[in-house]
């Protein structure tokens, strides 16, 4: 299901990419949308994030998101896992929320909120080619986190897609 309302919501967001490009409406078809369409849609969409227990987002949030991704590697949770487990050396960062980090989180992670990643990254990471894998609750904000982190000349940074939700759902160590 996870996989479905990520294609979901990805779509949403190239929809509306389209539609910022084309203001008069997006033909699909003999149909064509206006942005009431979209927002019906993307009403549709966050509607099947939240019955998995995911947030509702908005669409410019969303497109902000789609075009940092492009630009970003993800990995997936079980890859991360699997660099734990073998004693790979890299920064695990949570960057979630300091009420989100403190209820629980990855076990290794330490924590560098999103909010002052950009500020502090220099002094956690002073070697921006070290490797340093990224995580927030779903994948989106770590997604955001890792496009500013690459523009700051940090060469190795990755976002855990899924975030915390599929580390849970995996079934992996919390602290």
């Amino acid at each position: 299901m996870r996989h479905k309302a990520r294609f979901a919501s990805s779509l949403a967001a190239a929809l509306l990419d389209s539609l910022f490009e084309h203001p008069a409406g997006i033909r699909i078809g003999s149909v064509t949308l206006k942005l009431s369409g979209l927002l019906i849609l993307k009403w549709v969409f966050n509607s099947l994030l939240e019955k998995r227990g995911g947030m509702k987002h908005n669409p410019g949030f969303l497109h902000l998101v789609e075009q940092a991704r492009r630009r970003v590697k993800e990995c997936s949770v079980a890859e991360v896992k699997a660099r734990l487990d073998r004693g790979d050396r890299f920064h695990f960062i949570d960057i979630r929320e300091d009420h989100e980090f403190a209820k629980d989180h990855a076990r290794g992670a330490r924590h560098l909120g999103k909010g002052i990643i950009e500020r502090d990254i220099e002094s956690v990471v002073p070697d921006k080619q070290d490797s340093v894998v990224l995580y927030c609750g779903g994948g989106y904000r770590s997604a955001l986190a890792a496009d500013a982190l690459q523009q700051m000349g940090y060469g190795n940074v990755i976002s855990m897609d899924g975030g915390i939700r599929a580390w849970r759902e995996a079934g992996y160590p919390l602290e």
